[in-house]
């Protein structure tokens, strides 16, 4: 499905340079090609008389374009099945097939019909004919060399393009994760978590402290890397929760159902800590009204994050930086985008997981 829906995305942005190599074809190949074979079909007839040449020119100009349309038509299937910069030899070698099969039909189907009504006082000359096909094998190569130059020149434009464009909404999210780690707010509900629990728990205290200490690490070292296994993600996220349990109590409640198989795969850290901040910041927790937080997976080996919506009445201010930036992410290390979805009373997000390390190499 993945696949599928990125070559599809990789057609429709390829649309451009399909139309610009027909121009390509038109300004490059037709000024010469058409009229040098036309003399060869029709002699030197062709430039001494008027009529002869300005008809004859018409009629296979004609028979080129509609070689050309069905040349253009093939082509965008070509690229439809091998639309990316790693596919450029398939790419090539399909279209040079095309090429080669197509093109003689429309240059044999004319001689046929010159010969067959002596057209022009035509008389076949299978030499002639020989010479044509020559020349038609070479302006194939050429052809395609310019169709593929132009094509691979637009898409690595447009992948530097989107890089670039990447890498700054990269930068983005780790400015916002850096705010993250220092958020002044959720240190001071943390900090006033702490102070109630010294006096009257101070057991507790100590082991929240010891899961506070645990989850500002995790965040201070969080961006070394691209990548963290799940296994690491859901150690942080143990930590994390703690600390919101802690504050909370009764009013939240983390299920974690994942499989041992899936824990050495690879996903962008603080992921989960983001979806779970946003979930906290814009559902009612009460202990009346707790908020069930669920982190499974899928049957197809995604990662699924889902909370029940009991959203707050008050408007709270959203610029969707955590699924930008989660996006964003998995943008950069050229996989799918998550999935999002608000419905049957559910907010849930399913994400891709990356193969293990070892597997990956």
């Amino acid at each position: 499905m993945k696949p599928f829906v990125k070559n599809i995305v990789l057609f429709w942005r390829s649309l451009p340079s399909i139309r610009q190599q027909t121009k390509w074809h038109f300004a490059l190949l037709f000024p010469w090609f058409i009229p040098l074979l036309t003399y060869w079909v029709v002699g030197p007839k062709y430039l001494t008389d008027g009529w002869t040449f300005v008809s004859s020119t018409l009629l296979n100009l004609s028979i080129a374009g509609c070689c050309l349309l069905t040349l253009d038509q093939l082509t965008q299937k070509v690229i439809r099945h091998y639309p990316g910069i790693g596919q450029t030899w398939p790419r090539v070698s399909w279209l040079l097939l095309v090429f080669i099969l197509v093109t003689p039909f429309f240059i044999l189907g004319p001689i046929a019909l010159y010969s067959y009504f002596h057209l022009y006082g035509y008389q076949h000359d299978w030499s002639t004919t020989q010479l044509i096909l020559v020349v038609n094998l070479g302006a194939n190569v050429l052809s395609v060399g310019i169709d593929e130059s132009v094509y691979s020149l637009n898409q690595w434009r447009e992948n530097a393009i989107e890089r670039e464009q990447l890498r700054k909404v990269n930068l983005q999210s780790q400015f916002e994760s850096l705010k993250a780690q220092v958020n002044p707010h959720f240190l001071f509900n943390s900090l006033n978590s702490l102070s109630s629990l010294i006096a009257d728990e101070p057991d507790k205290a100590e082991q929240f402290v010891d899961e506070m200490a645990k989850t500002y690490r995790y965040l201070l070292q969080t961006n070394e890397g691209e990548l963290t296994t799940l296994a690491t993600e859901l150690g942080f996220i143990d930590s994390y929760y703690h600390l919101l349990k802690t504050r909370y109590r009764a009013g939240i409640d983390l299920t974690v159902d994942v499989p041992p198989h899936y824990r050495q795969h690879q996903l962008p850290p603080l992921t989960l800590q983001m979806l779970l901040e946003n979930a906290v910041k814009h559902n009612v927790i009460l202990a009346g009204r707790p908020l069930h937080i669920s982190i499974t997976t899928t049957d197809d080996g995604w990662l699924q994050v889902r909370n029940n919506l009991q959203r707050k009445t008050g408007r709270v201010a959203s610029n969707q930086i955590g699924l930008t930036n989660i996006a964003a992410k998995y943008r950069l290390l050229a996989q799918a985008d998550p999935i999002v979805s608000d419905d049957n009373g559910y907010f849930t997000v399913v994400l891709p997981l990356l193969a293990p390390l070892s597997v990956a190499k």
